[in-house]
């Protein structure tokens, strides 16, 4: 089938181009015996590495909260997920479909009891992870790059670095054909329809060739004719070998069809296992037959909900064993037990003892690729670049309008003192909050490609780190020179640097505490707490009440106050080195002696370095607490 492409402005993807302008000329370049090996990478699973599941008596307990005890979600269910097969986990809402979902992928561990084989052996859980994917509700996909630089950020990141590049190339082309993808490659995953972002979401979890792969609610939010085309998808890629297991909360009959085999949920029990045409049967069995012309995946749901009577899902339960029947299920799946699975797949005698890290590539390439998409981003983000540097240029405006030539007169050191303390708000308010709205949406991916293995912790947090360093620096030199200039300080190029340099650390930490609060609380929740955490590091930075003045027993909260450090760090670039005599156009002018001034608000003017060290040490604790807090907000996730 030919596939026209739209024209590619030249930027990131160039170095794919080639093998999409021209599939005839890119085969070319490629010895024969390659192209054979190439072909299908990710189409078909060898007998010997298919993955059939048993999961047995799974209990998930959750806590209720301080003091409210405890509850059961799932009650020791039983199942079996054979591989080469399409299975779909049915149940009312809050039946535990998602729950059983995310403990099966590995997901969720905390709570969880039970045991679950792969092939007839206790599941390794990290080898497990290495052949499976998660693939969850939300469409958790970066909006600001293409189709095809998605694709190309999961083939670097999934992939080890020795491939080809032919046969990355190869593999994005062939997959994004198959999933119909290939006509929007050049669009961005924030302009795709609901069905687009679905199948892109499976297409990034392709690229390693997963044996196993886990959906939650793949069909929500989809119109009929993209759910059928996401279901026969599926369909497609289980009988390529794949173990495809998804959630699913009450489908039309002609979807119900395309599903090999469903595990029907009620309450944490098992209501039904086994083959999707033998659940009319089993209900015949348990004398419920399911109402001419109705669709049975809508009754099952029905007496599911209890809207026939409890009883009867206490009967269903029992018939089925809660799951340890495997009478409605084909022969060869009833037949499937831990031995002759063992004997089916025996161990590679190589992989004994041998530990590997759970990422394909090195830490290294991984930071390189998370930085690259990551420059990407801030390019095309109006908020985080664009929007960020206009509002530090029109503050800067603003505050030079209204102190405009503060800084030399010396009856406006007053005047100019405020506008110290002002700037420093601006720095800490705008880049604290700024982390906190926008960090939240990064944890949801990062939940989504940590857990697939796309990278390590590590590497995603310091290309957080690193990515925004630049953005930083250019918004506050513009607010800081702005302001400078206008507010007509000192034009000494040791006083600006010093000026310069306290304000970008104050930005720096103040970003810190930002990735702390985003790190472990919501949107909503990181807006209340940041600015109210903000005023006692405002009351302890010597504004309004000076440090002298501070109870003995506050004294403390002045050595943890960063804008205290930074204050004390501009009154030492503004009026510390012995500044001379300030320009005094008034009768009387106060403050026209610098040291006078210092002596008035307890400062000292020679506290530079000082301030500087302080400043570091809180960032460097801040921004290790932020790491420590994500990594424990991932784990708890879990």
């Amino acid at each position: 089938m030919e596939v026209l492409m739209h024209e590619a402005s030249k930027g990131p993807e160039e170095e794919l181009k080639p093998c999409f302008e021209d599939r005839k000329s890119f085969a070319k370049e490629k010895p024969e015996i390659e192209r054979n090996e190439s072909k299908s990478h990710f189409s078909k699973i060898a007998a010997n590495e298919t993955m059939d599941i048993i999961f047995e008596n799974i209990n998930y307990v959750v806590s209720l909260g301080f003091r409210k005890g405890m509850k059961e979600i799932l009650h020791g269910v039983n199942g079996r997920l054979p591989a080469k097969q399409l299975v779909a986990i049915m149940g009312p809402s809050g039946a535990g479909k998602s729950t059983l979902l995310d403990i099966l992928s590995g997901y969720r561990i905390t709570g969880v009891q039970g045991m679950v084989y792969v092939n007839g052996r206790v599941r390794d859980m990290d080898e497990f992870r290495r052949s499976s994917a998660y693939i969850t509700q939300d469409d958790r996909l970066e909006p600001f790059l293409t189709v095809l630089e998605n694709m190309k950020v999961s083939t670097d990141l999934k992939m080890p670095t020795n491939t080809p590049q032919y046969q990355k190339n190869s593999t994005i082309e062939e997959i994004l054909t198959t999933l119909g993808l290939y006509e929007h490659m050049q669009t961005r995953a924030g302009r795709l329809s609901g069905g687009q972002r679905k199948r892109l979401s499976i297409a990034l979890e392709l690229v390693n060739n997963p044996t196993v792969m886990f959906l939650d609610e793949p069909t929500t939010g989809l119109d009929s004719s993209s759910c059928m085309q996401v279901v026969n998808l599926l369909k497609v890629l289980a009988n390529q070998g794949r173990t495809i297991v998804c959630t699913i909360h009450q489908p039309s009959a002609s979807l119900f069809q395309l599903f090999d085999q469903v595990y029907v949920l009620a309450g944490g029990n098992c209501l039904y296992q086994g083959a999707t045409d033998q659940l009319v049967p089993y209900l015949e069995s348990m004398k419920l037959p399911c109402p001419m012309y109705h669709n049975p995946a809508d009754y099952v749901i029905e007496l599911a909900c209890g809207e026939y009577g409890e009883d009867k899902i206490s009967t269903l339960v029992t018939g089925t064993q809660n799951g340890k029947s495997v009478q409605w299920f084909s022969n060869s799946v009833a037949l499937m037990d831990p031995k002759s699975l063992r004997a089916k797949h025996p161990l590679n005698d190589s992989k004994i003892g041998e530990r590997r890290s759970l990422q394909a590539t090195s830490p290294l390439h991984q930071l390189r690729v998370l930085l690259k998409r990551g420059y990407i981003k801030c390019k095309r983000d109006s908020t985080m670049t664009h929007l960020r540097i206009m509002v530090n240029i029109c503050t800067g405006l603003m505050l030079g309008s209204v102190f405009i030539e503060s800084g030399n007169e010396g009856s406006r050191v007053l005047d100019n003192y405020n506008l110290l303390f002002s700037m420093l708000m601006h720095l800490m308010m705008t880049t604290m909050m700024l982390t906190i709205l926008t960090f939240p949406t990064e944890m949801n991916l990062l939940k989504k490609e940590h857990f697939n293995r796309w990278y390590s912790l590590k590497a995603f947090y310091t290309s957080v780190t690193l990515i925004d360093i630049p953005v930083s620096i250019i918004s506050c030199a513009l607010f800081v020179v702005i302001v400078y200039l206008m507010s007509a300080q000192p034009l000494e190029i040791d006083r600006f640097t010093m000026f310069f340099t306290i304000s970008v650390l104050v930005a720096f930490v103040a970003q810190g505490f930002g990735l702390m609060i985003g790190a472990v609380f919501n949107v909503v929740n990181g807006t209340f707490l940041g600015p109210t955490l903000s005023v006692p590091m405002m009351m302890f930075a010597g504004f309004g009440v000076t440090l002298r003045d501070l109870p003995s027993y506050m004294k403390w909260g002045s050595y943890l106050s960063y804008l205290r450090y930074g204050l004390e760090g501009y009154i030492g670039a503004i009026y510390g080195l012995n500044r001379p005599t300030l320009i005094c156009r008034a009768g009387y002018c106060h403050y026209k002696y610098p040291h006078k001034f210092l002596a008035e608000i307890a400062m000292q003017g020679d506290q530079f370095w000082n301030d500087v060290i302080a400043l570091c040490t809180i960032l460097v604790v801040t921004r290790t607490f932020a790491y420590f807090l994500l990594r424990w907000k991932l784990m708890s996730s879990r």
